[in-house]
């Protein structure tokens, strides 16, 4: 189980990016996009936690339709308070976009 992070310690620099507080969907996309780029992946329990995105799904459709190859992995986890979660999404960020020309342009 991971240790509770104190306040703002989870943000993985991404203020500088990003206002973390800013609920905006430009700017959640931004911060999870970020957010994947640096880490790989990103579950539920990360992007609340981290990055203030609560509905983590509807981010990930939005940067699926921008051309970003995100794959989904459910699974078991943990959250900060130690309960089991069945069915928890993680999203794992492909190198490789779905449509190279679209997402260059």
């Amino acid at each position: 189980m991971k240790k509770p992070l104190a306040p703002g310690e989870g943000q993985s620099g991404l203020k500088n990016i990003v206002p973390h507080q800013s609920t905006r969907l430009p700017s959640q996309r931004i911060r999870l996009l970020a957010y994947m780029r640096a880490h790989g992946s990103i579950n539920t329990f990360e992007a609340i936690r981290d990055l203030n995105i609560v509905r983590l799904g509807a981010r990930i459709a939005e940067l699926r339709a921008a051309g970003h190859n995100i794959r989904t992995q459910l699974g078991e986890l943990r959250d900060d308070q130690g309960r089991l979660h069945p069915k928890v999404a993680t999203y794992y960020l492909s190198a490789d976009p779905i449509n190279s020309e679209e997402v260059a342009a």
